[in-house]
């Protein structure tokens, strides 16, 4: 954790590495992480810098470089995620004055993922030229919106304002996720679409079980972790450690810890973590440390060990309802009491 609030910006920004270049996506992870070091003034700037760059539709840019837009691509994916960010950080800390005034971007961006809903329930992975969405949807970013869809109705009963149009989205969009495959774009040899209809919450149970189980020998290799692409001899550790997040939704703690174990092989002693190695080569690649590949051991860490009150945000595909939502924020019985709680 440390080492990624080093990478930070003054202005609050939080880049792949200082100097990089910074998506909403990672930063919102690399975010999280702070939060769970405890670092929460650091996570405050960062939700604050991506807050005061989206733009009136919604959207962020794919990439930033020092501020600036430079790569101008408006993702579904980077819409939804603040909602997650702002969810985790009320679990971990209770800070309503942060929710309030996250909320408005919360609900711009959801509400463009659900106006980039496709007929079938997938969402398309990007806007066009024209402001509609591109037809092409992409299972991976769909997963993270089912999550993002989900933190975004639990964060509407805290403030009180409820958005039947996104329930009515998460019903679909999960309905495609766990039955409608032809719907995606077939990206298959990518980890990522193996396990993250699991981790996102969209698949539970046996089912989850049985999804990682499929592709196991595929992606996961042994002593060193998974592979970013099944066609490639390179483990990657974000990967792995997303990997161990959607093992633990499967009930299989124990396996997901052995994954977080068998990355460490990329933790330098600044505690950073490379991205990923070649291991036919016995080679570090890309040369990289990235805040993003951190946060995922960090998140790992707490999903895994119950450390802070958002530990089961992953772990658990249950706590996040879609029905029976808390008090509005300053209504009696305030949500500070629940703070760091995980709602039934």
């Amino acid at each position: 954790m440390a080492w990624i609030a080093g990478e930070q910006g003054a202005d609050g920004a939080l880049p792949w590495f200082r100097g990089g270049q910074l998506d909403p996506w990672d930063s919102v992870e690399a975010a999280m992480a702070l939060d769970v070091g405890g670092a929460h003034d650091r996570a405050v700037a960062a939700y604050r810098w991506l807050a005061g760059r989206q733009r009136p539709d919604g959207s962020w840019a794919a990439e930033y470089r020092d501020g600036v837009e430079t790569a101008p691509a408006a993702e579904s994916n980077h819409a939804g995620y603040l909602a997650v960010g702002a969810w985790h950080s009320w679990l971990v800390t209770g800070d309503e004055q942060l929710v309030a005034e996250l909320w408005p971007a919360v609900r711009r961006g959801l509400d463009l993922v659900t106006r980039m809903q496709l007929p079938g329930g997938a969402i398309g992975w990007a806007l066009r030229p024209d402001g509609t969405a591109d037809g092409t949807a992409l299972l991976t970013g769909n997963a993270s919106l089912f999550q993002a869809l989900r933190c975004g109705i639990a964060l509407a009963g805290l403030v009180g304002d409820a958005q039947p149009d996104w329930e009515l989205a998460v019903t679909d969009l999960g309905a495609a996720l766990r039955t409608r495959p032809h719907v995606f774009a077939d990206r298959s040899r990518y980890s990522m679409d193996w396990y993250y209809p699991v981790l996102g919450g969209a698949v539970t149970g046996a089912d989850a079980r049985e999804r990682l189980a499929a592709e196991w020998d595929s992606f996961v290799v042994p002593g060193l972790g998974a592979r970013c692409v099944s066609d490639r001899p390179w483990v990657t550790g974000a990967e792995t450690c997303e990997l161990a997040l959607a093992l633990a939704v499967a009930g299989q703690p124990d396996a997901a810890l052995e994954q977080v174990a068998a990355m460490q092989h990329l933790r330098d002693d600044d505690g950073s973590y490379w991205t990923g190695f070649v291991y036919p080569d016995d080679a570090r690649w890309p040369i990289e440390r990235t805040t993003w590949t951190a946060a995922a051991v960090v998140l790992a860490a707490d999903a895994l060990c119950g450390a802070t009150g958002a530990s089961a945000l992953f772990t658990d595909p249950a706590a996040l309802p879609a029905a029976g939502l808390p008090e509005p924020l300053g209504s009696a019985g305030s949500l500070t009491e629940g703070a760091g709680t995980v709602l039934p």
